[in-house]
């Protein structure tokens, strides 16, 4: 390669007998340099020609050294200066030193050191972020991972189809960013685990009826538990079941079950309904009978007592006085026999018709009773 110069290097140096900065000629073979090549510059020499050209613009004839550190003192300045960061309310500052975490920061304005010494990761914190879960999408390859995403073995041996959305932010910033690799796959890789326990431990009727917020509620539990063992830094703000279903190719059948489930239960109610109607009222004519029993019981032994009292005391006054007694018990009985039948009155006494006008108030009253 031939050069501009007369027999000089790339840096235009005086003949064979200059090195490449040309000052001074070139040592010999078997040199220092290892056979006859271009010897170093001195860096003494260029400093010291730099400093003095550096005069020439200084006032008063300020020495190099000074402008050294003024300048060093100026940059070491600026270099401090930009350690200086912001941090927005939704992220969290995290804090390195030499590539070590050493400190979390919240919002607001905060110093570090700066690079290469120190560094600051500032990731959003607030944003609540969705993964879907067996939620099938426009490509083939999309509808068969959420076709084995969504299939679900259920406590009862049967498999549903379930689909649901994980909601989750960062709690712990420098957990988030140094203890996981990639926190979607983390997240959504809990989420199926947590979901298939939950799923496994009820049955699918309990599963389409009474059970979707439990089942959203122990799996969200569940999810956080597992991704704090992780100490991952990621906080779960809800678990949102879209579908849990029975798979497609047998949902007909599986209508066809509940259907006839749902008619059994009807029939079990009207029966039951109509058991909580009769038992009632068979009790309550039963009480009735009894207390009627128990009061005809009553009545006649009342009664029974009360003849037995009146004959003993129609006894002692007969005992006493027989024959007023005897008068007594003639006359009513006699006024029992005579008292529904006609009577005539006949007097026998000495100047007397023989028969004593009768007026028949009995049958007045009854043909005033027949009348109206």
């Amino acid at each position: 390669m031939s050069w501009n110069n007369q027999g000089g290097g790339p840096w235009g140096g005086g003949g064979n007998n200059q090195g490449p900065w040309g000052q001074g000629p070139k040592r010999p073979n078997g040199g220092g340099n290892g056979g006859g090549g271009p010897n170093p510059p001195d860096l003494e020499e260029m400093l010291r020609k730099s400093q003095e050209s550096m005069k020439k613009f200084m006032p008063g004839g300020m020495g190099g050294g000074k402008l050294v550190v003024i300048g060093l003192i100026v940059l070491l300045a600026i270099w401090l200066a930009s350690g200086f960061y912001r941090v927005n309310t939704n992220q969290q500052g995290v804090q390195l030193l030499f590539g070590k975490y050493v400190a979390s920061t919240g919002p607001g304005l905060h110093w570090n050191f700066p690079s290469p010494i120190g560094d600051v990761l500032t990731p959003q914190v607030t944003n609540v972020r969705k993964i879907e879960i067996g939620v099938a999408g426009s490509t083939v390859r999309s509808r068969n991972a959420a076709s084995g995403e969504s299939l679900m073995l259920t406590g009862d041996q049967n498999i549903a189809d379930v689909e649901f959305a994980v909601l989750w932010n960062v709690k712990e910033a420098a957990s988030f960013l140094f203890n996981i690799r990639d926190p979607e796959t983390t997240v959504r890789a809990a989420a199926q685990s947590a979901m298939r326990e939950v799923i496994g431990q009820m049955s699918l009727e309990k599963i389409n009826t009474e059970g979707r917020g439990q089942i959203a509620q122990e799996a969200e539990e569940l999810i956080q538990q597992i991704l704090d063992d992780y100490k991952s830094g990621i906080n779960i703000t809800g678990v949102e079941l879209d579908r849990a279903d029975p798979p497609q190719a047998v949902i007909e059948a599986f209508n066809d079950v509940q259907s006839a489930r749902q008619d059994k239960e009807r029939k079990q109610n009207e029966a039951e309904a109509y058991r909580n109607k009769i038992v009632p009222t068979a009790r309550g004519e039963a009480q009735k009978l009894i207390q009627e029993a128990e009061a005809y019981k009553e009545r006649v032994i009342k009664d029974a007592e009360g003849e037995a009292k009146r004959f003993i005391s129609v006894y002692d006054s007969y005992a006493v006085n027989k024959d007023v007694t005897r008068e007594r018990l003639y006359l009513e009985t006699m006024q029992d026999v005579l008292k529904g039948s006609d009577k005539v009155i006949v007097d026998n006494d000495k100047g007397g018709s023989g028969v004593v006008p009768y007026l028949p108030l009995p049958e007045i009253q009854k043909r005033n009773k027949g009348s109206q």
